[in-house]
C-alpha cells in the first residue's frame, strides 16, 4: 500500500464534476480525506475485501482503493455525467502505473443498490462512501440511505459525516446490527461551485466512522 501522501499527490489527478448537482450535493471528495480514509481502511486490513463505493461520483475513493490494493472495486453511482468521468479518470490515474485493483462502474441509485445482500459474497465487500449530508431541502437524512445500503451488503464501511454525527451514527449502526470500531474527526476544504456560496473558500469539519456490520 503506498504511503497516505503519495496516494494523495496520485488523487489530485483525478478530474471533478463538470457540472455539479447541488440537490445531490456534489462535491467531489478532497485527495487528502480520500488518501485518508483508504490508507487507514489498509491499515485495518479491510482492502483485503472486495471493495463497493457507494455514490462514487467522479470515482476518487474507488480509484484510491485499487491503487492501495482492493482485488476489485465496484463504483455505483446514479449520475451518468459522473460515471463517464469516472471512467476516463481510471484511464488516466490508473492506466500509467501498475494498480492491483480492478475497477467496475455501475450507474444506479445506491439506496436500493443492485449488488447482492452481504450473506450472498463468497467474501463480503468493504463499502466505501463519501455520501450527501443532508443539508439541501429536499435531501434531508440522505446519509442514512446509505448506511443502511453498507449495513445490507458489506461486512464492514467506512463513511465520511457531517461534524457531531457521532450519536447519530453510533445509534443507527447499533440499532441495525452493526458496531462503530472507529472514528477520526478531519476536514473538508471546499472551492466555491454553486451560486449560493457566500465565500471563494470553505472550511467544513468531518467525521469518518468505521463499522462493523
Amino acid at each position: 500500500m503506498p504511503a497516505r501522501r503519495d496516494l494523495a499527490r496520485r488523487l489530485a489527478a483525478v478530474a471533478d464534476f463538470d457540472d455539479p448537482d447541488p440537490e445531490r450535493e456534489q462535491y467531489a471528495t478532497p485527495p487528502d480525506l480520500a488518501a485518508h480514509l483508504v490508507h487507514r481502511a489498509g491499515l485495518r486490513g479491510d482492502l483485503a475485501r472486495p471493495v463497493v463505493d457507494l455514490g462514487t461520483g467522479t470515482g476518487r475513493l474507488a480509484i484510491a482503493a485499487a491503487i492501495a490494493g482492493a482485488p476489485t472495486v465496484l463504483g455505483i453511482e446514479v449520475d451518468a455525467d459522473a460515471i463517464t468521468i469516472a471512467r476516463e479518470n481510471e484511464r488516466a490515474v490508473l492506466d500509467d502505473a501498475a494498480a492491483p485493483g480492478h475497477v467496475y462502474w455501475l450507474r444506479g441509485d445506491v439506496t436500493v443498490a443492485p449488488v447482492p445482500d452481504r450473506d450472498a459474497w463468497a467474501t463480503p465487500p468493504t463499502v466505501i462512501a463519501n455520501p450527501p449530508f443532508g443539508a439541501q431541502a429536499g435531501n434531508r437524512h440522505a446519509d442514512r440511505a446509505f448506511l443502511d445500503t453498507a449495513g445490507r451488503i458489506g461486512a464492514v464501511s467506512w463513511t465520511i459525516h457531517n461534524a457531531g454525527s457521532r450519536a447519530f451514527v453510533t445509534s443507527f449502526a447499533e440499532d441495525t446490527g452493526g458496531t462503530v470500531t472507529a472514528a477520526y474527526a478531519s476536514e473538508i476544504g471546499l472551492d466555491r461551485v454553486f451560486e449560493f456560496h457566500d465565500a471563494d473558500t470553505r472550511t467544513i469539519e468531518v467525521e469518518l466512522y468505521r463499522i462493523e456490520w
